[in-house]
């Protein structure tokens, strides 16, 4: 009968750590995919930055970008979003440390940050649309409101989706399936701020020069 018992036991530890192993590498398999996703994405906006390299000289008459682009206004802007990478940063290690009072801190911290460049790219388009500025009036600004716009699309679902992963820490703690959610999510957040410093070089400081 002991060696039954003790056979049984070993076969349990056996399925625990066979679990443990397959749940590890589920895990990694979701973070290899969404890297996949991140290159799919990068075509995408490659592509966007081709067609702004092609049309930002076509101003039919209007504004050009040395006339329209207020960099202070966008250095506040940017200085947001990079530091909202940092705080997600900060986020990432508290999770990781299994700090569920911290990670959620810093979330709520950086979402605060995602929300004030949303805010300041809105206020941005608002004020070139009611000064006759639209995407309707030259391919130049077409190309940099999609340009733009596309990414601040991307960070308004990075947003949403980080309102759904605090939801999910508060209610469920920091899991092994929820911290590898965190972190698809901080590689998305990390990317688009890349994204961004190009947009912010290739739009706004070359625009303006």
């Amino acid at each position: 009968m002991n060696s039954i018992a003790t056979n049984f036991d070993a076969i349990k530890i056996d399925d625990t750590h066979d679990h443990a192993h397959e749940h590890h590498d589920s895990g990694g398999n979701t973070v290899f995919g969404f890297w996949l996703y991140l290159m799919t994405d990068c075509l995408l906006f490659a592509s966007f930055f081709a067609t702004y390299a092609v049309l930002f000289m076509n101003t039919a008459g209007g504004v050009s970008g040395k006339e329209i682009f207020e960099l202070d206004f966008v250095a506040v802007e940017t200085a947001a979003l990079l530091l909202s990478s940092i705080t997600f940063g900060f986020a990432m290690i508290t999770a990781h440390a299994k700090k569920k009072s911290l990670t959620l801190l810093w979330l709520v911290v950086t979402f605060a940050l995602g929300a004030v460049f949303i805010g300041m790219e809105v206020y941005e388009f608002h004020h070139l649309i009611e000064h006759g500025n639209g995407p309707q009036r030259s391919a130049f600004l077409t190309s940099f409101f999609s340009l733009v716009g596309l990414h601040g699309l991307h960070v308004t679902a990075g947003l949403i989706w980080m309102t759904v992963m605090m939801l999910e820490v508060s209610r469920r703690g920091l899991t092994s399936q929820t911290t590898t959610r965190l972190n698809c999510l901080s590689l998305f957040w990390h990317f688009l701020d890349v994204v961004w410093i190009c947009v912010f070089t290739v739009v706004y400081l070359m625009g303006a020069m």
